[in-house]
């Protein structure tokens, strides 16, 4: 394959994330249009991101209003004690999982670099039920972190690159 076709299907395969990342919900025929691709070249570059796995799911945007959930980010950094085997693969694979109820679901899981290592984005009822989750997260791992942050998310003025449409309501908390 020559240098300038590679070239030109990674401008299409990320046009057309860039396309789903503001349009997920449109059909096929739309997404193509939206990229100036056939509907069939559309679906075979999608269908190739799923199966590479570099599109993971496709999802709606709410802030948590409709769940009456508040979002919380949790910061972590990371003590001195090195991960054993058992808890890195537990870490990696579904520590958190039995966390998430109608209370509480967890939205994002990041490994960082920087003064914290670690964050975790998630709804959770209220401020208590949020506290309570950290309490229970820091008694099964609590020694692999010094420290720990959290935070409430007052206005979502963006998620996932879009912007709210409800600025001009939220513009008075600002």
């Amino acid at each position: 394959m020559s240098k300038s076709s590679e070239e030109t299907m990674k401008k299409d395969r990320k046009k057309v994330i860039d396309v789903l990342g503001q349009h997920a919900r449109d059909n096929i025929e739309e997404l193509a249009k939206r990229c100036g691709f056939s509907r069939q070249k559309m679906w075979r570059i999608i269908k190739e991101l799923e199966n590479e796995k570099l599109i993971w799911g496709y999802s709606a945007i709410t802030d948590g209003t409709l769940r009456e959930l508040k979002h919380f980010v949790l910061l972590l950094k990371r003590s001195i004690i090195p991960l054993n085997n058992i808890t890195r693969k537990d870490a990696l694979k579904s520590i958190l999982d039995d966390f998430i109820s109608e209370q509480l679901k967890i939205e994002n899981i990041y490994f960082t670099h920087g003064v914290y290592e670690g964050v975790i984005t998630f709804y959770a009822t209220d401020l208590i039920s949020a506290k309570k989750f950290i309490d229970e997260l820091f008694k099964r791992i609590g020694e692999y972190f010094d420290a720990h942050l959290l935070l409430q998310t007052l206005i979502p003025l963006r998620l996932h690159g879009i912007k709210n449409p409800n600025m001009k309501k939220l513009a008075e908390y600002i």
